[in-house]
């Protein structure tokens, strides 16, 4: 362990037995337990952990969740989220592990390499969670932050990231097999033919000279039209490759590319997995659907759920959906009084609202209003299980965005 790492607090142990093991892994248990005062919610969790009363946990880009026993019959939906990282951030750290071959072989073994967290650390990349990026949510009644559950979830969930650190690379948004093609690549990069020196080229009178000699007039860019691609042979048999399927990618770089003539940048930016659920969400049918589920390793639900915020509010309402964050508060407590006040009068009686982070939750009626980044008010509706769905277009009036999801309830 490198010196210049102080050594985290240690999980609470039972016997001998801690929750964590690994120096990493005991970062992420004082990350929790640094979160919050309330020791006896902590205590609590500890014991539904060492009982056994957290189920399966999914890790995905930014939250890991799991269905927690409580006192009731039904388990409760716990999560805990962590925030992503952005492109830059991630280009840093692959750069960091890519600086030292010794990096990538400590992960590959299991472990976490103390030097890399401190360099991604001084270059501004947080791989190891704070106390104040930890978010945890629970379906349970119980207000606490974190409450037993989502504690007990945190507290399991440190045994996996101890055994494999790079589930702290997926937290943060990229998966061990995304990491690795990504390192490979700077690897074969650095390792490429150095290029042949230079031309000496020619002076650059003589090069002005020869240009003004044969300048034309140069035409004025086209408009940008949106074309349907048409490959000019058909694919080997053979290959595993289907000419519609290689023309509707065609098709839609060709509308990329439309829209990048057009300013628009947003799609320079997604994740593979966010890729996946925009190509899905415009409409490819049904095998493309699922074949875009099995190529990435999505739960079928949560990526249908994504592919609908993506239709409701493209890249926006991935975020959205994916990514709680605590908004101005004067910008809740306004629209928290203005969706009071339509409430009263749209049913005679005062419905109490639920506020948490960035969203607002009407509990009885099974709605929900998120605040994006964006300054429009995400609408969603409750299923039968529990699950949260994005049901209509974002709106920048909440009242607005109320009215057509409660429409939508009826």
């Amino acid at each position: 362990m490198s010196p210049s790492v102080p050594g985290p607090r240690r999980a609470p142990v039972r016997g001998r037995r801690a929750f964590a093991a690994t120096w990493w892994g005991q970062a992420w248990v004082a990350a929790l337990e640094d979160s919050t005062l309330d020791a006896g919610r902590l205590s609590r969790g500890r014991t539904y952990a060492r009982k056994g009363m957290v189920g399966a946990t999914t890790v995905a880009p930014g939250q890991v969740k799991a269905a927690v026993q409580g006192s009731r019959p039904r388990p409760y939906r716990s999560s805990v989220h962590l925030p992503v990282l952005t492109g830059a951030q991630w280009d840093t750290l692959l750069d960091t592990i890519a600086a030292r071959a010794g990096h990538l072989a400590a992960l590959l073994d299991g472990e976490m390499p103390a030097e890399l967290v401190d360099d991604a650390r001084q270059a501004g990349v947080p791989l190891l969670p704070q106390p104040t990026e930890l978010d945890p949510d629970c379906s349970c009644p119980d207000w606490g932050y974190p409450c037993k559950h989502a504690a007990a979830l945190c507290y399991t969930i440190a045994a996996t990231i101890d055994a494999d650190p790079f589930v702290l690379f997926a937290l943060r948004g990229r998966s061990r097999e995304e990491v690795l093609v990504q390192l490979r690549a700077r690897r074969t990069a650095t390792q490429e033919t150095v290029s042949p020196p230079a031309s000496t080229g020619i002076p650059a009178a003589a090069a002005y000279t020869r240009w003004a000699e044969h300048a034309h007039e140069l035409p004025g860019a086209p408009e940008p039209t949106i074309h349907t691609v048409a490959l000019p042979v058909t694919p080997p048999s053979g290959s595993g490759l289907a000419t519609t399927d290689l023309e509707r990618l065609m098709t839609d770089v060709a509308a990329r590319a439309t829209r990048l003539l057009a300013g628009d940048t947003a799609s320079l930016h997604l994740t593979q997995h966010q890729d996946a659920v925009r190509i899905a969400a415009s409409g490819p049918g049904p095998e493309w659907f699922h074949r875009l589920i099995e190529n990435t390793g999505a739960k079928p639900t949560a990526f249908a759920r994504l592919t609908r915020a993506w239709r409701h509010g493209g890249a926006m309402g991935l975020t959205v959906a994916e990514q709680p964050h605590t908004p101005d508060p004067s910008a809740m407590a306004a629209a928290r009084t203005a969706l009071t006040t339509a409430l009263t009068e749209m049913t005679d009686a005062h419905v109490p609202l639920r506020a948490w982070r960035n969203r607002l939750t009407l509990t009885a009626h099974g709605i929900q209003l998120r605040l994006g980044p964006d300054a429009r008010w995400y609408p969603y509706l409750q299923d039968d299980d529990g699950e949260w769905w994005p049901a209509v277009p974002a709106d920048p009036d909440p009242v607005a965005a109320l009215t057509a999801v409660w429409q939508q309830r009826q």
